[in-house]
């Protein structure tokens, strides 16, 4: 699927991350809503974001690419991902895998493409530096993220459990 043509992905700049940032303050808000126990999300995250992602837009082994709408300026973003390529632990064959860390479109690009133009825009990228396999996790109430990733070749690999231990079973 290729990106609507009222969007363009490309790779993120260090002057888009001002624009990633609120997303970013989104998406974590997002899941913290749904379940604060698993994502005890702090309250700097922009100000780590806003160290983590201009390092990973340098790395050659991530992948940090932004939907922007054609029709306006480079500050009018309407989506980022985030990938990075990972090291397996030694008992598997597969020596590294891609690791889909952040996917979020605003909620006013939806329902556009904008999604899954950001994910192939990544699994080509991931796929050009040798990866062969590409993981990542959605919360447990993100359905949609879980349609959208298996339209695009994802299924269900492990299911992740947890037990808080500061609460009486």
């Amino acid at each position: 699927m290729s990106p609507p043509s009222s969007f363009r992905i490309r790779p993120a700049h260090p002057a888009d991350v001002p624009s990633i940032l609120p997303m970013v303050r989104a998406h974590c808000d997002l899941h913290r809503s749904w379940d604060p126990e698993r994502f005890p999300i702090r309250d700097d995250v922009e100000r780590l974001y806003a160290d983590w992602l201009p390092r990973r837009a340098a790395d050659p082994r991530s992948v940090v690419l932004v939907a922007e709408r054609s029709s306006a300026g480079p500050s009018d973003l309407c989506g980022f991902i985030v990938g990075t390529i990972e090291q397996n632990i030694r008992i598997y064959t597969l020596a590294e895998f891609g690791y889909l860390h952040d996917l979020w479109v605003q909620p006013d690009a939806r329902g556009m493409g904008v999604g899954g133009a950001l994910l192939n825009a990544a699994l080509d990228a991931l796929r050009s530096k040798g990866v062969r396999q590409v993981r990542g996790e959605t919360a447990a109430a993100n359905d949609a993220a879980r349609l959208l990733m298996a339209r695009h070749g994802f299924r269900v690999g492990a299911v992740e459990v947890m037990c808080p231990l500061e609460q009486p079973r």
